[in-house]
């Protein structure tokens, strides 16, 4: 490979044996075997600490405010070394995978106190503590990096379609695509479901591993979700869309900019 990348590889899934664990290996074994670089975090083997707590940041009895005092440790170097060292993979990464079972739709616990406590406030969020300049969306400190979205889920292929009972997948993912990754600035691309997990047999898990060989191979190439830009006019300073950008609209599907808002 001319140009090999550095990959962030971060799951969450408490079994090994797992579809998910099955999934994570060979990912991460074909990524490898393509020329690319793979730091890995696979949450419950670390043992990682998903809980938010004051300890080491503040004295004792004092008010632990968690967006303040996370930012001034973070500014100060003094933010526990587990939460530093998830930092400087996510910084040093061209591109992150992100893997796990979709439960009660959502993440599981163990990945969002990963959020909460590597995503603080002044590395991923809120203002530069140099500069001044707003980190978010468009502005947000992690631009260029691309994010994919693996996830395996108990529904059927339809559940997650346009029309499914549990909504359709980018649509379902919102929060975590868009307010999430699209927030800090990374390049979404559109997330890749497993469903119907456990009911895999030999013959749908080589589709599986076959679909996932060729989303990696093109995780430099995919076109992203294009969630659209929050300070280029699209919105008011309430955040919210200006009447003139898909008029009498409303839902998820109105922060993505269409193919038809796009220039030829």
């Amino acid at each position: 490979m001319d140009d090999p990348k550095t990959v962030f590889w971060l799951s969450a899934h408490p079994e090994p044996r797992s579809l998910n664990g099955q999934l994570r290996r060979m990912g991460i074994k074909h990524l490898k075997s393509t020329g690319h670089h793979v730091v890995e975090s696979d949450l419950y083997a670390m043992g990682w600490d998903p809980v938010v707590r004051g300890d080491g940041l503040v004295e004792a009895g004092q008010r632990f405010d968690p967006t303040g005092d996370t930012k001034r440790a973070y500014i100060e170097g003094s933010l526990p070394s587990d939460v530093r060292g998830e930092q400087a993979k996510l910084q040093d990464a061209d591109a992150v995978v992100v893997q796990f079972p979709l439960w009660w739709y959502a993440v599981p616990a163990i990945l969002k106190g990963w959020f909460d406590r590597v995503l603080v406030s002044g590395f991923a969020f809120g203002k530069d503590p140099d500069t001044g300049q707003r980190l978010r969306f468009e502005k947000g400190p992690f631009q260029g990096k691309r994010v994919l979205v693996l996830v395996t889920l108990g529904d059927r292929p339809r559940a997650i379609g346009p029309r499914g009972k549990s909504g359709e997948l980018c649509e379902l993912l919102f929060g975590l695509l868009h307010g999430t990754f699209a927030y800090t600035g990374m390049v979404v691309l559109p997330p890749m479901a497993f469903p119907s997990a456990d009911f895999t047999d030999n013959e749908s898990y080589a589709d599986m591993e076959h679909a996932l060989h060729d989303r990696l191979d093109q995780l430099f190439e995919t076109q992203p979700i294009h969630y659209r830009p929050q300070f280029q006019g699209d919105y008011t300073e309430e955040w919210e869309l200006v009447p003139e950008v898909r008029p009498g609209e409303t839902g998820l599907s109105t922060h993505v900019i269409d193919d038809h808002e796009r220039p030829s």
